[in-house]
Order: structure tokens, then sequence, then C-alpha cells
């Protein structure tokens, strides 16, 4: 089984992750793409964006079915930004660089059984400082809901969106996993 855990920056991807890995130790975890770049001072932009949608893609394809995994983002996160930077009007923003990011998405995604969206929603009570770019947070996770209701791109994977508590939020998880069984 491969669950991508999707959302914007400061959304509690990596808490939810945590949370389900000390359950479920048998799973193995793969990192957040941004911690793979090989310059650890790049800055959230087009450059950075493209970069972790190829890391990203190119991690869930090279994986064999075997054993069950569980990723901090998935390429569908990276095509949002790009989205969102194009959406804003961004420096650097680039409608090509997302319409070439559609195809390697679409192929990372058809290795996927679920994907977890973890919009944003005021009752998940995540305090986020100002400068993580409330903008393009905000962008990004509309983007992000918007292309996951594209079959093309998301191909066969069970997508839902999971809000709430970390409990809650783990809860949803397992009823989610438990679905697929």
């Amino acid at each position: 089984m491969l669950i991508v855990i999707s959302g914007t920056h400061a959304s509690g991807k990596s808490t939810l992750i945590a949370d389900f890995v000390a359950l479920h130790p048998e799973f193995e975890v793969l990192g957040d793409p941004f911690d793979a770049l090989e310059d650890a001072d790049v800055e959230p932009g087009t450059d950075s964006f493209s970069a972790q949608l190829q890391l990203s893609a190119a991690r869930l394809m090279g994986l064999d079915r075997g054993a069950p995994r569980i990723a901090e983002r998935g390429p569908v996160d990276f095509l949002a930004y790009l989205d969102a930077l194009v959406t804003l009007r961004r420096p650097g923003g680039s409608s090509t660089l997302f319409r070439n990011g559609l195809e390697t998405t679409a192929a990372a995604m058809a290795r996927v059984d679920l994907l977890v969206l973890l919009p944003l929603a005021e009752d998940d009570d995540i305090e986020v400082p100002v400068d993580e770019d409330p903008e393009l947070r905000s962008a990004m996770n509309d983007s992000l809901l918007e292309l996951a209701d594209d079959p093309d791109l998301i191909g066969s994977a069970t997508v839902v969106e999971i809000t709430g508590s970390p409990s809650q939020r783990l809860a949803q998880l397992e009823d989610a996993i438990e679905g697929l069984r």
C-alpha cells in the first residue's frame, strides 16, 4: 500500500504521519522531498517546487509494490504550488512549468493507493507564523483541492479529505485505510 499525505505548508502532514507510524511501524516513511534538495537554503519558488515535483515523482515511480509506505507530499503538492505561483502572479511563476508537470504527476500518482488531503480548516487549530506566506499557503490549498478532483491526474487513487484535531485526523486515516482493505 502506498499512501501520500498532501497539503499546503503548515497543514499537519508531519504530525499525522508521526502519529500514524507510531501505531504502524511496518510503514516506511518517505520524508518531505524538500529535505532531499541538495541546497539546504533553497527559497520556495519555481525552481524548488519544480525540483521537488521531480524528486517526489521519481521516488514514487521507483518503488516496488511490496512494502507499505506513507509519503509526506507527492508530486501533486508541488504541481499545486506551481499553479499557485501563476495564480498569484509571483515572479518566476510559469504556466509552462505547470503544464510540463502534469504528465509527470499523473505517471507517479498512478502508483498511489490513497491520497490524503489535509485542507485548510479553521477548526484544525494549527498556529502558523506570519512568515509562512499565508497568501501562497491559501492559493496552494485551493489549487491542490482542485487538482485532486481531476481523475486524469490522480488516477485510481482513493482520495480523502481529513480535518480536525490530530486524534480525529488519525482516526479518519485509519478508517480510510480500512476502507481500502
